[in-house]
This record gives C-alpha cells, sequence and structure tokens, in this order.
C-alpha cells in the first residue's frame, strides 16, 4: 500500500506551523491576492516563510492560484508566478487553463494541481489536464465513490488524485458558485465569497392568480438556511478511501482556527496510521468522538456512498458547538508556571483537554491554579481581553510548544 498523504490547510504561517505539528504532511495556501479566500491569504513574507519551513522539516507546500481571471489580472499573476518558482513551491493549485500556461512559462520546475474548482468530474477532464502539463487532479466533491474508483483504476500511472474527506461544502458545483456576485457584488470566483449560502432566509408563497400577494412561510425567528450545507466528513470511509488508491486525502478551512486545524487534522492522522498498522480492528466512532467536540454543523458524506443522498442541508444554520470550545496554546511549559495564550474564559475548576499529536485521546485535566501573566498574582478568573493575551496556568504533563487546548463549557 502506498503512502497515502494527507493535506490540510494554512490560512496564516502559524496556522501552517500547528497542521504540520499535527501530523499534516503538506498544506496548502493562498497568495496575497489570487486565490479563492482572499481574507485568508498570506502576504509574501508569511508565504515565504512557511515554505522554508515545511522544507526544513520535509514537507510540502502547494499555492492556491485558483481564481478564473480577467485580463487585467494577468500581469499580477505573471509576478506572483514567477515568485513562486524563485520560493521553490512544490505546487500551485489553478483552476484557469490562461493561468495553466502562465505556470508552464514561468513556473516550470512547479507541479500544477488541478483544482476542484475546474470540475473535474471525469477521466477524460482529467486526461485533458494531464496533456496540458498538470500532474494532480483535486477532484469534485459530488462524485461518488465508483466513479472515483473507475478514474484511479484507469488514469495514467503519473498522474495523482487528490479528494475532500473533511470540512465544509459549497452550495454551488464544485464551489462555482454566483450568488454571492448576484447579491453583493463580491464574486467567489475571484476569491472575495460573502458566504450568502450561509445568511438565514425568509420565504414567501405567491398565488398564481394573485401575483405580488406573498404570504410569509413560517419557519422560526431566524427565517431558514435553505442554501446552507452540513459539512463533509468521510471518517467511517477512511479505509475504504485509502485501498482505492487516492493519493492525498484534504481537509478544508483556510479560514478555521488553530484549535479546529489542531483537532481535525490529529483525528485523520490518527485514523490513517492506526488502519494503515491495523486493517482488521479500525474504528471510526472514537475519531468521530472527537470529530463530534469541534464541529460547529451537521454532518454528511454527501454523495460519496449514495448519489441520492439528501442529507446534506444545514436548515438551521447552526454554527456553534455547545459543548467545547478553544481555551487556549501552550507558549511556554514549566514544571510549576506555564504560559498559555487564552482564546476564552478561563476559571479554575474549569475541564480542560490538551490535544496531543500523534495521540486520539486527549489529556484531561481540571485547572487548579492559574496567575496573572504581569503580576503574578494568583487569580481565580481569566478573561480574553487583547489578542494575544496570556496566563500562568499549572499543566499536569509535560507540553510541548504550540499544543491546543480545548475547553470544556
Amino acid at each position: 500500500m502506498k503512502k497515502i498523504e494527507l493535506l490540510a490547510p494554512a490560512g496564516s504561517f502559524e496556522k501552517a506551523k500547528i497542521a504540520f505539528l499535527y501530523g499534516a504532511d503538506a498544506v496548502y495556501c493562498g497568495t496575497s491576492s489570487l486565490s479563492l479566500r482572499t481574507r485568508a491569504d498570506m502576504e509574501n513574507e508569511d508565504l515565504a516563510n512557511t515554505i522554508k519551513y515545511a522544507h526544513s522539516i520535509g514537507k510540502k507546500v502547494y499555492v492556491t492560484l485558483n481564481i478564473y481571471a480577467w485580463d487585467d489580472k494577468y500581469e499580477e499573476i505573471i509576478e506572483q508566478v514567477k515568485m513562486l518558482e524563485e520560493l521553490k513551491a512544490d505546487a500551485v493549485i489553478v483552476a484557469d487553463g490562461g493561468v495553466v500556461e502562465i505556470v508552464k512559462q514561468y513556473a516550470p520546475s512547479i507541479d500544477i494541481h488541478m483544482s476542484t474548482q475546474a470540475n473535474l468530474v471525469s477521466l477524460h477532464t482529467c486526461n485533458f489536464w494531464h496533456k496540458q502539463g498538470a500532474k494532480r487532479m483535486i477532484m469534485a466533491r459530488e462524485m461518488n465513490k465508483e466513479q472515483l474508483k473507475y478514474i484511479v483504476e484507469n488514469k495514467s500511472k503519473d498522474m495523482e488524485i487528490e479528494i475532500f474527506i473533511h470540512g465544509a461544502i459549497c452550495f454551488a458545483f464544485s464551489g462555482r458558485c454566483f450568488l454571492s456576485d448576484f447579491m453583493t457584488g463580491r464574486s467567489a470566483n475571484l476569491g472575495d465569497c460573502a458566504q450568502s449560502c450561509r445568511w438565514s432566509y425568509n420565504l414567501y408563497a405567491e398565488e398564481a392568480n394573485n401575483p405580488g400577494e406573498l404570504m410569509p412561510i413560517e419557519t422560526n425567528e431566524y427565517g431558514t438556511s435553505i442554501f446552507s450545507s452540513k459539512d463533509l466528513c468521510l471518517i467511517k470511509e477512511l479505509p475504504e478511501i485509502i485501498e482505492m488508491g487516492v493519493d492525498s486525502l484534504k481537509i478544508e478551512g483556510r479560514l478555521k482556527t488553530e484549535y479546529y486545524l489542531a483537532s481535525i487534522i490529529n483525528v485523520y492522522r490518527n485514523a490513517i496510521d492506526d488502519y494503515e498498522k491495523d486493517h482488521e480492528n479500525y474504528d471510526y466512532t472514537k475519531y468521530l468522538k472527537e470529530i463530534e467536540k469541534v464541529k460547529t454543523r451537521g454532518l454528511t458524506t454527501f454523495y460519496f456512498n449514495d448519489r441520492e443522498n439528501k442529507d446534506i442541508q444545514e436548515y438551521a444554520g447552526k454554527q456553534y458547538n455547545a459543548e467545547y470550545q478553544f481555551g487556549g496554546k501552550v507558549v511556554e511549559y514549566n514544571d510549576d508556571k506555564s504560559v498559555i495564550e487564552i482564546r476564552n474564559r478561563l476559571q479554575v475548576g474549569d475541564m480542560l483537554e490538551i490535544i496531543i499529536p500523534s495521540k486520539i485521546e486527549p489529556y484531561k485535566f481540571v485547572i487548579d491554579r492559574l496567575w496573572d501573566i504581569e503580576t503574578q498574582e494568583e487569580i481565580d478568573t481569566v478573561n480574553p481581553g487583547r489578542q494575544g493575551q496570556k496566563v500562568f496556568m499549572h499543566l499536569p504533563i509535560k507540553c510541548e510548544k504550540d499544543w491546543i487546548i480545548r475547553r470544556k463549557k
């Protein structure tokens, strides 16, 4: 069995380090303005630091240039591609044929990965882009397992296949949405999606013979999120996916927190490693238990198992977790007083969980002592009042820098 890649999102250099710490083999990130998550894109210095750091620890960085570009964008695209060639990025993720040509011309040493935005749903389409010089195909999330198996079994040996296994699903086909542009003037295909599909809407019925007389359809006080999808989760199907022979498993979420990334990446890292060690005793429920602690929407397998699956939409618009939240991040460990960067209110008596890289079970403990970071006076409670706020806390086990701590509400 070939080693499968775990690919994680990185909306910043700090998030990239968290992703690698918790087991990602590679990360994907944006440039300063030319990907489909402009709010999660890196400045050039951060991008350079991410690539340099990744290569120093034997990891990879793929950079997104997957907008559908107007002609007036190409001068900027050329400069970005030249920069990526200098930085030695491992691959560029693209969707537009014009951008493919630019990458081939100005960054010949960089692999080309075709974005899911290119609507890759058939072997014929994959073969077309492979002939144009693309090495990897990031398949559309709308495909089912039989369709994926067919492509993996019939593709050329030097073509790589990547699929999404976890994260948000776009309302539109492979993310090719125009709803945001129509409603707000912000184009998803140029990296500025307003996520209009996540909004709540009021619904009305109009009787054909009485146009203009709108009758409200009752839902709840917030309307209904009729376009909002549940999140993809293929943890149960992971063994089947590995056996299928795909090359890379992708987690969505460049806008997600360090806490989310640490939790989800750690789950899939452990699941992949455990399955490779012991095929017969794979138990998805212990991984799903951890996913439940961090999920903010319902979970779905989308079309992977069944093209007729209707359990996809999150009509209530739920985007929170009622039981757990981001507690903090270890800045410095000491036997007596460790420095913790807090992300939510903490107080003596709170139940916390330390998410340990390479272990599926977190270490649980109760806060017994806290100290003010400036006065070192013992305190009962600390509230986040500014970015990067810290507190002294006694940790029951030795922790490494950047380990993530979860708080039970």
